[in-house]
């Protein structure tokens, strides 16, 4: 039992070689959890080959569950850090100022989320629908394939290569034009 004892104060958070022993351990952990859900969503995606699953919706869900994850483990760490732990509690006072300040100085980064989760939810568009979409160019609108929706923004790809990257909430509150593919067009179907 002696042994244990001393295997276990050398994971004591109330040290600064425990606190980072502790940060490293929950850093790996970090690590493994995540590539356990993205592997996890890989696999949903390879075994539904039927259309039932939607893979930006997958996607999606993959990248909130893991920012999730990060979180927590943070918010553990610093609840069983005593140092952090009191500093929390330290703050707590100013917590309603830190709010209203972050919350202003995040509301783009907050809407731009809650934008994707309304678009993966409502579902206006998929991977691979053609849109053409307002854009700051000659024309004023530009026409790309859906790629990706990411936490923060959509990815479309123009014909000729290029990456069309928008916030969410631009893409949230534009009018967007859903074009046929080409190969329907060509076969009227």
């Amino acid at each position: 039992m002696g042994s244990l004892e001393k295997a276990l104060e050398i994971f004591d958070p109330g040290t600064l070689a425990g606190a980072l022993l502790l940060a490293a351990v929950l850093a790996v952990v970090g690590l493994l959890l995540s590539a356990a859900v993205r592997r996890m969503l890989r696999t949903v995606l390879e075994h539904d080959r039927n259309d039932h699953v939607d893979p930006i919706t997958l996607s999606f869900v993959s990248h909130l569950a893991v920012l999730l994850l990060w979180i927590l483990l943070f918010t553990l760490y610093a609840h069983v850090v005593p140092a952090l732990n009191r500093l929390g509690t330290t703050m707590l006072a100013g917590v309603g100022l830190v709010s209203v300040i972050v919350g202003f100085a995040a509301q783009t980064t907050l809407g731009n989320l809650v934008a994707g989760i309304s678009l993966v939810l409502y579902k206006p568009f998929r991977r691979g629908d053609r849109l053409q979409v307002a854009a700051p160019t000659q024309d004023d609108f530009e026409v790309g394939t859906v790629e990706d929706i990411t936490l923060g923004f959509t990815v479309l790809r123009t014909d000729d290569g290029r990456e069309i990257i928008i916030a969410n909430g631009a893409m949230a509150q534009q009018t967007m034009i859903k074009l046929l593919p080409a190969s329907k067009l060509v076969s009227g179907k």
